[in-house]
């Protein structure tokens, strides 16, 4: 969750840039550039979507965006669980951060299939639980994450993991009004994101079973997908104006100087994007990422669909150096590094990337 710290209120400030870079071979990449602190990828994905159909004189626009405010008005008095303490601080609450950079970070491009996915979902079905494709990829990258910090760290009894999985607040919040037409929440254009994660000693995470560990992602994602918690988030939030905030899994208060192998990864999920709906007249796109190069102790995950439709993830990993080595020393079952090949690929592409900042 995010809003505008007002310090910015009364400055000009540059929300999105793009630009368009065309090659020899008659490909064209688009490349976008957002301030993270007023909108999220969903407002960025559907603005693109707008901005296509727009030139194309699409009619009708299929979700024009909306600027109303009101749709998050905080409540009067303020009312809010304050479990959120423990998910989110105030910077001011922060330590300084190191004088030296304490990680070098990677940023890679994998391909994951549709079956490999479904593997993953059937290996949690032995106990009875169902879970979603998202909840076990997540569950298999924190597994490997954990692994690896084992192997950077010695003290492997004491050593924490943390994963975290974003969740969008809009379809939580939305309404049915006396037409049974959903509100205008599907359409707002700004900041909706809670970031739940959990917690647990890396060792754990390792050797349980798979399901287990989907289990814990489940249990912290539940808490976060309801409409009661976005309410109170709000609220949350107008209580600490006009201090900006932090997610406590993406900057940890803490003194101590942590090992390259504690940062925790947080997963988004860019499935509901509509890649191919960027069609500007020059064809559909074939490939649609996003970057994250920031100096947080969070790794950052986004799995996007694959524009061939056809099941399969594109996969953007920022994560350390370490991290990024250990997964690729492993035989590529679940995790392929993205080639031409998978994208049905030979002289001519479209990229389009977004740059988170």
């Amino acid at each position: 969750m995010a809003w505008v710290p007002s310090a910015l209120k009364h400055k000009r400030i540059q929300i999105y840039e793009a630009e368009a870079t065309e090659l020899k071979c008659g490909g064209i990449v688009v490349a976008c550039t957002f301030d993270h602190r007023i909108v999220d990828a969903y407002s960025v994905n559907m603005f693109m979507v707008f901005w296509a159909e727009t030139a194309c004189s699409a009619a009708p626009i299929s979700l024009p965006p909306s600027f109303h405010l009101s749709l998050i008005n905080p409540s009067h008095p303020l009312c809010f669980d304050l479990a959120l303490d423990r998910m989110y601080i105030p910077v001011s609450a922060l330590y300084p951060p190191p004088k030296h950079k304490l990680q070098v970070d990677n940023d890679c491009l994998y391909y994951v299939t549709t079956t490999k996915l479904s593997e993953l979902q059937q290996s949690a079905y032995s106990n009875g639980s169902k879970r979603t494709k998202l909840e076990l990829f997540s569950a298999f990258l924190w597994r490997m994450v954990a692994e690896s910090s084992l192997v950077v760290d010695n003290d492997d009894n004491k050593t924490m993991s943390r994963m975290g999985i974003m969740v969008d607040g809009r379809c939580r919040l939305m309404s049915q009004g006396e037409d049974d037409k959903p509100t205008p929440m599907s359409s707002y254009f700004g900041h909706m994101l809670s970031v739940p994660f959990g917690e647990k000693r890396a060792r754990e995470v390792v050797e349980k079973p798979l399901s287990w560990v989907a289990d814990v992602a489940h249990k912290f994602v539940e808490r976060a997908a309801t409409k009661e918690h976005f309410l109170d988030l709000v609220d949350w939030v107008e209580e600490h104006r006009p201090v900006p905030a932090l997610a406590r899994i993406f900057c940890k208060p803490s003194s101590e100087v942590e090992e390259e192998g504690s940062t925790a990864p947080v997963v988004s999920s860019g499935q509901i994007f509509l890649v191919n709906g960027m069609d500007f007249g020059l064809g559909k796109p074939v490939l649609g990422s996003y970057h994250f190069p920031w100096g947080g102790k969070a790794g950052y995950v986004m799995p996007m669909p694959n524009p061939l439709s056809n099941g399969d993830w594109v996969v953007y990993l920022h994560l350390p150096k370490s991290q990024v080595a250990f997964i690729e020393s492993h035989p590529p079952t679940v995790f392929r590094l993205l080639t031409p090949h998978h994208l049905n690929l030979l002289w001519f592409f479209l990229f389009f990337f977004c740059e988170y900042r």
